[in-house]
């Protein structure tokens, strides 16, 4: 079987390379998407790609980074995404969860992010977390803005707003939480998710399916499987589903 992990971070992280890697490659997984939260990680996502068979990066700045977030920043995005293994535009997005958030700034930043993406003819991996309703409203307001496709990593808004993004074109991945006793919200997320809309992620080093472990990609399988077991589906025509979405979303892969 072949997996696919459309969004992980490495940088900076304590894997250890290239034993890692080759752990990965072992578990099936065909293909790493690693995520930018920030400038300074997608220029290390993208050494660790170049010439590396599998491995592919996004460039973005992540909503709890954005301070200082202008021109230079913007521009220091589009450089690094014009490489040839960079797939998309992220990750960006809102996170309202700490109290102190400037939620004025992590507007702007994501909104000229969505921009960009446009411009450059990528699609985009959105990060929100407690911030639903202003995610919404943004990607209603520039439609244009996510005409190449945006995927929401790790889904958490539950079924009551799976419409109200699929509407604007969406697509979700899910990862480890899927595996947590406690995870009633995702997993009726995933059994409602239409197939040609759904994807696996992992968020490494995050969100393991084995509490209290660092997570790794080569943990993907553990996630498909339960995937597959929530929708009712084989695992095989699961894991199809998901190589043509991500080539269908990500169309540099």
């Amino acid at each position: 079987m072949s997996y696919l992990d459309i969004h992980a971070h490495f940088a900076d992280e304590g894997y250890d390379f290239p034993a890692e890697w080759e752990k990965i490659r072992a578990a099936g997984v065909r293909a790493v998407v690693l995520a930018g939260d920030s400038v300074p990680h997608s220029k290390v996502h993208r050494d660790f790609c170049s010439g590396r068979a599998g491995a592919y990066f996004t460039v973005g700045v992540h909503p709890s980074e954005t301070a200082g977030f202008g021109k230079h920043t913007l521009d220091a995005v589009a450089a690094l995404a014009r490489d040839e293994k960079c797939v998309a535009i992220g990750e960006i997005g809102l996170d309202y969860h700490y109290p102190d958030t400037d939620k004025a700034a992590q507007k702007q930043a994501f909104t000229a992010q969505l921009e960009l993406a446009n411009a450059l003819g990528l699609p985009v991996q959105i990060h929100s977390r407690d911030a639903a309703e202003d995610t919404l409203t943004i990607l209603r307001q520039h439609p244009s803005f996510v005409q190449n496709g945006f995927l929401l990593h790790c889904y958490s808004y539950g079924k009551e707003l799976l419409n109200d993004f699929l509407a604007l074109g969406a697509y979700f991945s899910f990862g480890g939480v899927v595996c947590f006793k406690n995870a009633r919200r995702a997993v009726e997320s995933v059994a409602l998710c239409p197939q040609d809309r759904i994807l696996s992620e992992t968020d490494s080093p995050y969100l393991s399916p084995f509490r209290g472990q660092k997570n790794t990609p080569a943990n993907i399988p553990v996630i498909v499987k339960r995937l597959a077991d929530i929708r009712g589906e084989r695992e095989d025509d699961l894991i199809a589903a998901i190589e043509r979405n991500a080539h269908t979303l990500f169309r540099k892969l």
